[in-house]
This record gives C-alpha cells, structure tokens and sequence, in this order.
C-alpha cells in the first residue's frame, strides 16, 4: 500500500457549528458541502479533511451512536511565524474555538498554541522553523535551535 493519506474524517455533533468554526474562524474554502450530512475540505495536495454528521457518521459506520466518538486527536497547522500563530489563535477564538493552551514557547523549540473546534477537536496552530516541505510535496523535520 502506497504510504498516504488521502481522506481524514471527523464525526461532528453539530456540523453548523463545524462549518461556522472552519470556514468563518480559519477562512477555509469547503470543496463540498452536503448541507445537514458533510463537509469537505482540501487540506494538502491529495489530501482532503471531512466533517461528518455525527448520525449520519456512525448509520455509515453501521453501528450505534458510539461509534461516532472520537479518541485522542489532534490536527496541526504550521504557520510562517509565532505572531502568525497569534492571529490564527485569536482569529479562530473569535469565532467560537475553546483556547486550550494560549500560544507560547514549545518544548521543540518553537511557538504554538492549542484550540478546539465546536466539536471537540483540538488543533495545534504551531510556528516550527524545523519543518518545512519540498516542491515535490516531501516533508523535511529537524530539530529547532534554542
């Protein structure tokens, strides 16, 4: 199997909330939205985030309401500086985000800071000047200087 993720899907109990937190606090562009079921977005080359109806995620899973729960996640986005990580903090808090952890120095070595989506889901908004991605899409990790 080709090493790759393609679709990243997340149950949501309430999807206008989703939508609202995605497209109003983050300015994200939806590739499609089936109204009241799903919402896409393209998150990398290849690469496309879902927000599925919580009900309609476990009637498509062919199981009960616990199958719609999430286990321990979190999504990052990497941002070209720590003031870009404020905005992006403040910017999705203003629209409804739970801050989770105010932007601050990280352990790495760089800055971050954690928000959660009307869901649930947190998201790690993060300046690292150790990565960074190549034309042809290959991710590059080092280690951060003090």
């Amino acid at each position: 199997m080709n090493q790759s993720v393609h679709f990243i899907t997340l149950s949501t109990l309430d999807l206008n909330a989703a939508r609202s937190f995605y497209t109003d606090g983050l300015g994200w562009r939806p590739l499609m939205d089936v109204p009241g079921e799903i919402i896409f977005f393209q998150i990398a080359p290849g690469t496309v985030l879902g927000l599925f109806e919580a009900g309609a995620f476990a009637r498509d899973m062919a199981g009960g309401p616990e199958d719609a729960r999430l286990g321990g996640l979190t999504l990052a986005h990497n941002v070209a500086s720590p003031e870009e990580v404020d905005a992006v903090v403040a910017r999705a808090v203003k629209a409804g985000a739970r801050l989770v952890k105010s932007p601050q120095k990280a352990a790495f070595g760089g800055y971050h800071g954690h928000i959660a989506d009307p869901n649930g889901v947190v998201w790690e908004v993060c300046h690292n000047p150790g990565w960074s991605v190549d034309e042809d899409g290959t991710v590059s990790l080092a280690p951060v200087e003090d």
